[in-house]
């Protein structure tokens, strides 16, 4: 009897420990079939104003407001496209979950690209993220990190959108509610199959797709957005901006980008011309689309792409970039410091005009358009500056900033490949600091910090192939420490080569003789160039501080080469900051 017990309890538990094995298996299958990020949503973040009580975001019975995101243009199902990466926001009433939280989850996600964007928010009161994977269709994986700012306390400068209330139980609040686009980098040219979320408490994702539209082309021109600042204001105007090419292309598209706003803006119709002279086309205006469409409407905080276009776009030439506003437009995301005329129009829709007779005013800042972009060719270099960089104090309508002229150079030689060349450079900016707050109105236009606008200015440019770094002059000319400069440039170049850039850094100019470069500022930014000097962190250094300083007074800028603020370089000194890059470094 007692053999026949001890037989019954071995088959017991070895029956016990198989079934335990099934279980086991079954959970691993199960984590195997990796599901639509919508069948996993067990959050809801947005209520309707009427019934707050619906929805509750953060555990403490928040959340947005749909009306809120409705009037940001961020309405149930809508495609957003930000830093590239199109997202679409949920197709969920209010009152529905909507988003998922991060509890290592495998989410199916198809598609080649550079990297995979994430729309996301913490509600842990501070930074939420972690460790994911991503699996590819050929078995292998690499990890990632993911970590979203929270949405009532993180930096308004790196958001997607901010929204005015926050619903709750009590009542509607005014406070601000952000959402967040991070992206991670993805193993260039592997197919993606699914990505595991991290395990992170107050982690939320409302999205998740593959970035692709840098792929398969280069970036002629560009400009970055230094704020949102009141304009015109423009209804029913024509705006004709005229931008320069670096690379050339047989087929073109345009970006425009609604950066830092609040609210939708219409673009009603926009044409590509080359220029004849001021506000003249050579030729006749060929129209833009918009996923078919002769105009778009851009939600708060995104971008839209024109459809690829047949047009011979040539190199080192200037293009004039038309488009309408049918509605009323106060204020507007801009580049301020342009260094070149472009023209607004009479009332009426005049972007297929090839004349100039109805371009009535002139403005010296580039509104809402963002990039050119020509079809295939070898990549971009992105020159991520300030206003020396930006080509303050060169000749108006004379394209003589250094990257012009170093655009120029790589059109005329083939020793390498002829990269686009994009001026990145914003006039006030930092490298630790921000200037324009990140939202809101504003008359500072000189940007948020190089480290908060680097993936949207740098990383998210395409075909980017390496980061050239020429900033540290304004940050040390106002009390930030050489310590604090060097560690921004540290982050900079980490950042850059895990997207697999190559990065290079400038030594920053001298500028003894201007009122706020002291003796005390000249040691902070001597002592940032010795560290560049000293190399180890950037894949090469370019020392445009001994091209132009005068070897009598190593402080203070060559007289041939100062504009005459001692600050910036005049036209002969730019060129020769540009003369003086190693094209084989690039």
């Amino acid at each position: 009897m007692r053999r026949c017990v001890r037989g019954v309890l071995v088959v017991l538990t070895l029956c016990g420990s198989l079934l335990s094995a099934v279980s086991a298996q079954a959970v691993e299958e199960r984590r195997a079939a990796p599901v639509p990020l919508e069948r996993l949503f067990d959050n809801t973040a947005v209520s309707d104003d009427s019934r707050p009580a619906a929805a509750d975001f953060d555990g403490a019975g928040a959340s947005l407001s749909a009306r809120d995101l409705t009037a940001a243009g961020w309405a149930p199902g809508r495609t957003l496209t930000v830093q590239g990466a199109r997202l679409t926001w949920p197709r969920r009433d209010p009152g529905e979950p909507d988003n998922v939280r991060a509890a290592g989850q495998d989410v199916r996600v198809r598609g080649r690209g550079d990297a995979l964007a994430f729309l996301v928010a913490g509600t842990a009161g501070t930074e939420a993220g972690g460790p994911g994977t991503v699996t590819y269709a050929n078995g292998t994986r690499s990890g990632y990190r993911l970590t979203a700012p929270d949405w009532r306390t993180g930096p308004l400068a790196t958001k997607a959108v901010a929204l005015p209330h926050i619903n709750t139980p009590g009542g509607q609040l005014a406070e601000q509610a952000r959402l967040y686009v991070v992206t991670v980098p993805l193993t260039p040219g592997r197919e993606l199959a699914s990505v595991r979320l991290p395990r992170a408490a107050g982690l939320h994702v409302f999205a998740v797709s593959v970035r692709t539209a840098t792929q398969g082309w280069t970036g002629s021109w560009t400009t970055s957005t230094g704020g949102y600042a009141a304009v015109g204001p423009w209804t029913d105007r024509t705006l004709r901006l005229v931008v320069r090419t670096s690379a050339g292309g047989p087929r073109v598209r345009m970006r425009f980008d609604n950066t830092f706003a609040a609210a939708p803006v219409r673009i009603g119709g926009a044409t590509v011309a080359v220029q004849a002279s001021g506000a003249a086309a050579r030729g006749t205006p060929v129209p833009l689309s918009f996923a078919g469409e002769e105009g778009v409407e851009i939600p708060a905080g995104a971008q839209a792409y024109s459809d690829p276009l047949g047009f011979a776009v040539p190199s080192d030439a200037n293009l004039l970039v038309s488009f309408h506003l049918p509605g009323a437009v106060p204020a507007a995301p801009l580049h301020r410091l342009a260094q070149q005329r472009s023209y607004v129009s009479e009332p009426g829709d005049h972007a297929a005009d090839g004349t100039a007779g109805a371009y009535t005013s002139v403005i010296t800042s580039w509104p809402l358009l963002a990039g050119v972009d020509v079809s295939g060719g070898p990549g971009s270099v992105v020159l991520l500056g300030d206003s020396i960089t930006d080509g303050d104090k060169s000749t108006v309508d004379a394209n003589r900033r250094w990257p012009n002229v170093l655009a120029t150079r790589l059109q005329r030689q083939s020793a390498v490949p002829r990269y686009g060349v994009l001026n990145q450079g914003v006039s006030g900016n930092r490298v630790v600091t921000d200037r324009y707050p990140g939202d809101g109105v504003s008359t500072d236009t000189a940007g948020v910090s190089a480290l908060h606008r680097f993936d949207r200015d740098v990383l998210a440019q395409p075909s980017a192939r390496t980061a050239i770094v020429f900033e540290g002059v304004n940050d040390v000319r106002w009390g930030t420490s050489a310590e604090q400069v060097i560690a921004g440039l540290r982050e900079l170049a980490a950042r850059g080569h895990a997207r697999g850039l190559r990065m290079l850094a400038a030594t920053i100019l001298p500028c003894e003789g201007e009122t706020r470069c002291t003796a005390a500022v000249d040691a902070e930014r001597v002592a940032v160039n010795e560290w560049i000097r000293a190399g180890g962190v950037f894949d090469g250094v370019l020392d445009f501080d001994a091209v132009v300083r005068d070897p009598a007074d190593p402080a203070r800028m060559l007289p041939a080469y100062d504009s005459g603020d001692h600050l910036h370089p005049g036209d002969a000194g730019l060129a020769a900051l540009a003369e003086s890059v190693d094209l084989r470094m690039l």
